[in-house]
């Protein structure tokens, strides 16, 4: 697809792009994170079930998706965006069935390993590079990242809620239908666009830059830390579920407008803070604070477990936590990685991710079974101990935007001198496989008109 040099709005063709891709991702997480808070209280209606199998359930999708990620978008350049992203939503789907049909704990993780397995989450940024242009695509992901926000927020009122109707096989029945509808959006509403020849270095990981980008120290701070993020998450929720039901005396199937409203106001009071960190330039500090914020609701819940107002506001600073971490890490892993490498520096900062998914259900379950809620609370403070320690030596990242300059055959050299010369432009990398330019550069001095224009210059 052709862009234009330079717009100041989203055209309408890129609108119908961001918001075609944000509901095909909003549906297939809503599937994914409606199990979350209803697993620990429902799953003991599963033959062999134990709070270590239950937890392995949990944290499955993950595994699967850690092992695919990179692969499905390194895939994606040879085959196409669309065409991966489909067998990524039938695996997805078919997984869900699985799970819907499973009367063993044993089947439920077959089918939550088959939901992972669809490990789409590259592609889909990869297919958002694609076709929007490169003035764009930081609102455009803004918007996907915001449409995530949404469905954590309805899939955690709504899980609880579909589970006292149905059970846990109704909500994979559920998400099993919204595979569908992410299949109907991607055929009939996302538009297609020609197979890339070459990788797209702004989008997926580039197989000879991993080693390079993994031992990046900055980068490798913020891998440990969403590990611990979504370690610390899915390990809480192995058991938050059983502290409202046996400890604060709620019942599960009103879990889900215990949750609502402390996620709307944590989101709420979120927004502060990240417009603190961006528009201000304060977001390693923002980032310091909120890793504070969520030890210290992880060692009052080994506290409070057994007082409803202290545990609620607990909880409330845990959200608020999350929301800011989930929030301001993927910024700084934009800005901190180098020129052409920052879709191998996402490619592997989800991974950790998704890693930290699995450990944490699993591990979390384990802890649960032999040693007791406290034990699970007590090992997510230890995490985010060693966490704080890790990003308090961290240098605050630079502002700096990534930006894509085709090069149609020009003198590479010669364009590559005239473009570090520009003020604003921090560093310029050639890849002159794909002809292009890649530059990480400062949005407030650079002017991008007279990017463009050397290159038509030379």
């Amino acid at each position: 697809m052709q862009q234009p040099d330079s717009v100041s709005a989203p055209l309408p063709f890129e609108r119908k792009v961001v918001y075609s891709l944000a509901a095909l991702y909003t549906f297939r997480m809503l599937g994914l994170f409606m199990l979350l808070p209803v697993l620990a209280v429902y799953g003991t209606e599963y033959a062999h079930h134990s709070p270590f199998l239950l937890g392995v359930a949990l944290g499955a999708y993950g595994f699967s998706q850690a092992l695919l990620q990179i692969p499905f978008g390194v895939l994606s350049d040879r085959i196409g965006r669309k065409p991966l992203i489909l067998i990524g939503l039938i695996i997805f789907t078919l997984g869900s069935v699985v799970a819907a049909l499973a009367d063993s704990v044993y089947g439920l993780i077959i089918g939550r390993f088959l939901q992972g397995g669809g490990a789409i989450s590259a592609v889909v940024m990869a297919l958002l590079t694609d076709l929007t242009s490169d003035e764009n695509r930081t609102k455009a992901m803004a918007t996907i990242g915001a449409s995530i926000g949404v469905s954590f927020s309805v899939a955690m009122t709504v899980g609880p809620l579909l589970a006292s109707w149905g059970g846990v096989g109704a909500i994979f029945w559920l998400t099993a239908i919204l595979g569908l509808v992410g299949v109907y959006i991607l055929l009939k509403l996302v538009p297609d666009v020609a197979k890339t020849s070459v990788p797209k270095r702004e989008a997926v990981a580039v197989p000879n830059l991993l080693w390079g980008t993994l031992k990046h120290p900055q980068l490798l701070r913020l891998n440990v830390g969403i590990f611990v993020l979504h370690f610390v998450l899915m390990s809480s929720f192995v058991v938050l579920p059983l502290v409202l039901q046996d400890q604060l005396k709620i019942a599960r199937e009103y879990h889900g407008l215990i949750y609502f409203p402390l996620l709307a106001f944590a989101f709420m009071l979120m927004l502060p803070f990240v417009i603190i960190a961006e528009k201000r330039r304060k977001i390693k500090s923002v980032f310091l604070l909120a890793v504070g914020l969520l030890l210290i609701s992880e060692l009052a819940l080994m506290l409070v477990s057994t007082h409803l107002i202290l545990a609620l506001l607990v909880l409330f600073v845990f959200f608020i936590a999350f929301n800011v971490l989930e929030a301001t890490q993927p910024s700084m892993v934009s800005k901190i990685a180098p020129a052409g490498a920052k879709g191998t520096a996402t490619g592997i900062y989800s991974t950790c991710q998704v890693l930290g998914v699995f450990g944490g259900g699993a591990l979390g379950g384990w802890l649960l079974q032999h040693h007791g809620i406290n034990a699970v609370f007590l090992l997510n403070s230890v995490l985010v101990v060693i966490w704080l320690a890790v990003a308090w030596s961290m240098k605050p990242p630079h502002f700096l935007a990534s930006v894509l300059i085709p090069l149609r055959g020009r003198d590479h050299q010669q364009i590559a001198a005239k473009l570090r010369a520009v003020d604003g432009v921090a560093e310029v990398v050639i890849v002159t496989s794909e002809d292009t330019a890649y530059l990480k550069v400062d949005q407030r001095r650079v002017d991008r008109k007279t990017l463009a224009a050397i290159v038509d210059q030379v």
